[in-house]
């Protein structure tokens, strides 16, 4: 039952991107735009724009055997207009390479838990843009250790600053489980991904984007990631197909202390885009 939810959800979710799909290529109106506005698109996270990133995150340096474990999330974006308002879709279905930390070698791989943000956002934005919603994550663990076991929501918000050749902004959420399996620990996380993007000739531009988590349900020592980092990215496409590529690398000053890690994170990400 559980392996029919998780396809028929990623049917539905695959449905709405095709069918938005045709709606923005029977736009006659639509044309070409610079490498300089697509490059500001891609890194607005509430951007009135299809988009499928495929961000892989590794994760060095964890427990005893300094283990090494790796995310590659999927993470379709799929805005849909509401009279003055668009409501931008964003999920993250992420598949897991989880290591045993207490062997050298033991390790899992399956789909972890989806989580899903929904931001309304004024159709119309000027230099400042803001986007609030609610947050989702499912369940959808293949294996007890790559997810919660629990269903859990709460709020979401997003603002974004143009300035200049500056993108600024940041996304957060927390979310507290509501059900799910009784034998599991509740769960009260939350999130808090600021990035400021720094664009240059030719469709380069620098990056930072951390992602500082909180586990409040953790003992002391063990609640927060913290990291610093940055990387480099560009605009550039492919025949038609228009992507955004980048690497970046983050270490982690803050840690949690049981674990013993992660120390840094290599991620590196590719997005297709559809602009409009």
């Amino acid at each position: 039952m559980k392996t029919k939810i998780h396809f028929l959800f990623i049917f539905i979710l695959m449905v709405g991107i095709k069918q938005n799909l045709y709606a923005q290529e029977d736009n006659d109106a639509a044309q070409e735009i610079s490498a300089a506005e697509l490059a500001k698109k891609a890194q607005n996270p509430i951007a009135n724009m299809i988009s499928v990133p495929f961000q892989n995150n590794t994760n060095f340096g964890i427990g005893p055997n300094d283990r090494s474990q790796n995310i590659l999330n999927i993470q379709p974006v799929v805005p849909t207009t509401l009279g003055e308002w668009n409501l931008i879709n964003r999920f993250i279905v992420p598949l897991i390479s989880q290591p045993d930390y207490s062997t050298a070698s033991d390790s899992k791989f399956g789909l972890g838990d989806i989580v899903y943000q929904g931001f309304f956002t004024p159709a119309s934005a000027g230099k400042v843009t803001w986007g609030i919603g609610p947050v989702a994550i499912l369940p959808t663990a293949t294996h007890e250790s790559l997810g919660s076991g629990k269903w859990s929501a709460g709020p979401a918000a997003v603002v974004v600053a143009f300035a200049g050749k500056f993108v600024l902004g940041g996304v957060a959420y927390n979310a507290w489980s509501f059900a799910g399996d009784s034998d599991r620990a509740d769960v009260s996380q939350g999130f808090l991904q600021y990035f400021i993007n720094y664009n240059m000739p030719k469709a380069w531009y620098i990056t930072s984007a951390p992602s500082i988590t909180a586990n409040w349900k953790a003992p002391d020592g063990d609640k927060w990631v913290v990291p610093f980092g940055g990387g480099v990215g560009k605009i550039f496409a492919i025949g038609k197909q228009k992507l955004n590529g980048q690497v970046s690398a983050y270490w982690n000053a803050v840690k949690p202390e049981t674990l013993d890690g992660p120390d840094w994170t290599l991620r590196a990400q590719l997005v297709f885009m559809f602009p409009q």
